[in-house]
C-alpha cells in the first residue's frame, strides 16, 4: 500500500472521453459548416486536462474503442499531461464522437454519437486499479457514469474501496440524453451522494439530485445527504459554496463568450486544484469562475484549459466583491 500511495496521482478521474468535432465557423448550422477541428473531449477527460494544466499529476479511468479515434484519445491525453494507463480499450464499441454548433453567447447545441453505448460506459469493476482509487489525493466522478451498467457498478466499487476518503468529488453533470428518465437519474444520484464528500452542479442538476432549485436549499439538501462541501452554480448570479460552517457566494467573471462548452470542466479542474492546495473557499470559487471564463472565451475545450498563471492574471484583472459570506 505504501508503494501505491507513493505512485498515486493527485487526481484520479473516471468518466467520459471521446473526440470533439467542433466547427471552425461560428454562428453557422452544421449543415453549412465546411471545416472542423478535432479535439480531445468528454467531461472527465477535460477535467483531467484542466487539473494537469494547473500542475497536478492526473490519471483517467475511461474506455475507448480499438479504432483510430481511440488511439487519438490516448495520445491526446498523454500529450496534455494525463496518464492513460487506466484507459480500457474496448474492441466491441467505437470511440464516441461529439459535434456541436456555436451560436454565442449562450446557444451551443451538442450532438452525441454514442449509440448503442460508448466504451467509457463499459468500464467494469474488474477493470479498476483499486489501490490507485484508494490512494489518489482526489477522486473525481460524474453522474453520467451512473447511467448504464457496468459503469454504474464500477463507480460504486470505486467508492466502496475509497471509503469516503477526503476529496471524493461527484460532478452532478446531468445530461438527459444519457438517461431513460429523469426519475432514474435522480434515484442513482441519491444512491451515490452518501459515498462522496464534495458535490458540484448547476441548479437544474441540483433539482435532479435533491429536488431543489433554490441554491441554498439545494446546498443544504446536499449537505444533509452527507457531502461536506456543496457547490451550486447560479449562472449570472454567481456560484454558491456551502459547508456546515461557511457560506460564500461569489459573482461570475465577465467574459466575451466564444464557446461556452468546456467552461464547466475548466471550473472542475480548478476546483480540484483549490481543494488539493487548501485554498480558502472564496478564493477557490473565484479561481474556478476565472478558469471557466477563460475557456468560454476560446473555441476549443481540452486544449483551451488555462495555466495557474493565466487564472491568477484573470482574477487580478477582474476584481469583484464577494456577494455574500457568512460563518455559522
Amino acid at each position: 500500500m505504501e508503494d501505491a500511495a507513493a505512485t498515486a496521482p493527485d487526481v484520479l478521474a473516471i468518466g467520459r472521453s471521446g473526440v470533439d468535432v467542433y466547427p471552425l465557423q461560428i454562428g453557422v448550422g452544421l449543415e453549412d459548416v465546411e471545416t472542423f477541428g478535432k479535439y480531445l473531449g468528454g467531461s472527465a477527460a477535460n477535467v483531467s486536462v484542466a487539473a494537469a494544466r494547473l500542475g497536478h499529476s492526473v490519471a483517467l479511468v475511461t474506455g475507448v474503442g480499438d479504432d483510430p479515434f481511440g488511439r487519438f484519445v490516448r495520445r491526446a491525453l498523454r500529450d496534455l499531461g494525463v496518464d492513460d494507463r487506466h484507459v480500457v480499450v474496448d474492441a466491441a464499441h467505437l470511440t464516441p464522437v461529439t459535434f456541436c454548433e456555436i451560436f454565442p453567447p449562450d446557444d451551443f447545441p451538442l450532438y452525441f454519437y454514442r449509440r448503442p453505448t460508448a466504451p467509457d460506459l463499459q468500464v467494469r469493476p474488474e477493470d479498476l486499479d483499486l489501490d490507485a482509487v484508494r490512494s489518489a489525493r482526489l477522486f473525481w466522478a460524474t453522474v453520467t457514469g451512473l447511467s448504464e451498467e457496468p459503469s454504474r457498478s464500477a463507480h460504486h466499487a470505486a467508492w466502496q474501496a475509497r471509503g469516503r476518503r477526503r476529496h471524493t468529488v461527484l460532478d452532478l453533470d446531468y445530461r438527459p440524453m444519457f438517461w431513460s428518465s429523469r426519475d432514474e437519474a435522480a434515484e442513482q444520484v441519491r444512491a451515490a451522494l452518501p459515498h462522496v464528500t464534495v458535490a458540484v452542479g448547476n441548479r437544474e442538476e441540483c433539482e435532479v439530485a435533491v429536488g431543489e432549485t433554490d441554491p441554498d436549499r439545494a446546498a443544504d439538501a446536499l449537505l444533509a445527504a452527507g457531502v461536506e462541501l456543496a457547490i451550486v452554480k447560479q449562472g449570472p448570479r454567481g456560484v454558491l459554496g456551502k459547508t456546515r460552517t461557511e457560506r460564500v457566494v461569489v459573482p461570475p467573471t465577465p467574459v466575451e463568450v466564444v464557446n461556452g462548452l468546456g467552461a464547466g470542466d475548466a471550473f472542475g479542474g480548478s476546483l480540484c486544484h483549490g481543494l488539493l492546495t487548501g485554498l480558502p473557499l472564496e478564493q477557490l470559487l473565484r479561481n474556478a469562475n476565472a478558469a471557466g471564463a477563460i475557456v468560454a472565451g476560446r473555441l476549443e475545450c481540452s486544449t483551451a484549459m488555462p495555466t495557474a498563471a493565466e487564472v491568477e492574471a484573470h482574477v487580478a484583472a477582474h476584481p469583484t466583491p464577494r456577494l455574500e459570506g457568512t460563518r455559522v
